[in-house]
């Protein structure tokens, strides 16, 4: 099986596919207005999908993640789901998801074939919640998580952006929560897009300076898996659960990258924040079109830069995150 390789040694079994970019929350942090469409959604099909990740199960594809703006408003998710679970060589199938109908949906996607879960939760407390999200389904959210625990999903985790004065002092709270439940929780750095400047200089706070208190308390980090996503993951023996650390301004954060990014209308982006996106869609149509695919995701690889220019204030095309699936 041929494998994708940048030129600078680094490969890609992972593949984060964004189903759409409408999202029905306001996250403070993503999209305080709201999703509005532009122009006619026409995000990719059912064949077409099943066409772009037959093409990337042809270059080593092992793990997959669905992912929007908020893929469950996707009638079709299911579908989905069961489409991507019977493609050749996928070992991993994971879902990132906001959580709006998962007390109504997990068991059917659970049943298709979906194998890991990330439900965004920023808040243990509902009116904190509430007020960086934009809704009030907190209490059901909390019931549906512990009902997925349930269903055999080899992981379960908890996205949680860090935002310093709303949410930054509850790692004490985190911690009694992940005391008895099998569960990663993941803080993710906040990171700045075209259009949260002023936001981003007021709540972003780094989430790499978690680390050492935790090590004082008897947390350790874990030797990171081949086809991981970025976090660095600590566990403690007196904990059931996991702490993952997505740190986006850390040192060497692209050095391991091993995922690439298709947006929800066909775009392949090298990077969240790369400055341009490679139009695949034209190449979905026909099953015939498979070796012209191939050749061109193997082609684009050149390409790819060593690392995000974050630290310049460089975010490329990313306005926001739900444009790309994060």
């Amino acid at each position: 099986m041929n494998t994708l390789t940048d030129t600078f040694g680094r490969t890609f079994p992972y593949l984060r596919l964004s189903l759409t970019e409408a999202c029905n929350l306001r996250c403070s942090y993503c999209l305080p207005d709201g999703w509005r469409a532009q122009g006619k959604p026409g995000w990719l099909t059912l064949d077409e999908i099943g066409r772009l990740l037959r093409g990337f199960a042809a270059v080593g594809l092992r793990k997959l993640r669905l992912t929007g703006g908020e893929p469950s408003l996707r009638r079709d998710l299911t579908e989905v789901i069961a489409q991507a679970a019977a493609t050749p060589g996928l070992r991993k199938l994971a879902l990132t998801t906001n959580g709006c109908v998962l007390a109504r949906r997990v068991d059917a996607w659970r049943s298709a074939g979906l194998t890991a879960l990330n439900v965004s939760l920023d808040s243990l407390r509902t009116d904190r919640f509430t007020a960086i999200t934009g809704h009030s389904y907190h209490a059901e959210l909390m019931q549906a998580i512990d009902h997925s625990l349930s269903l055999g999903f080899d992981a379960v985790k908890l996205n949680a952006v860090l935002l310093g004065d709303l949410n930054d002092d509850e790692l004490p709270s985190w911690l009694e929560y992940l005391r008895e439940r099998r569960i990663t929780l993941r803080f993710i750095e906040l990171m700045r897009t075209g259009d949260n400047q002023a936001y981003f200089t007021r709540h972003h706070r780094s989430t790499e300076a978690l680390i050492q208190p935790l090590i004082d308390q008897g947390w350790r980090e874990l030797p990171r898996a081949e086809d991981a996503g970025p976090a660095r993951e600590l566990a403690h023996p007196d904990y059931h659960g996991r702490i993952g650390i997505i740190a986006p301004y850390s040192k060497d954060f692209c050095r391991s990258c091993n995922r690439l990014r298709v947006t929800a209308k066909g775009d392949l982006r090298l990077c969240l924040f790369g400055e341009f996106g490679i139009a695949l869609r034209p190449l979905l149509q026909h099953d015939q079109d498979l070796p012209d695919l191939v050749a061109r995701l193997s082609g684009q690889l050149a390409y790819k830069q060593a690392g995000h220019r974050l630290h310049e204030g460089e975010t490329g095309l990313t306005r926001h995150l739900a444009s790309v699936g994060g």
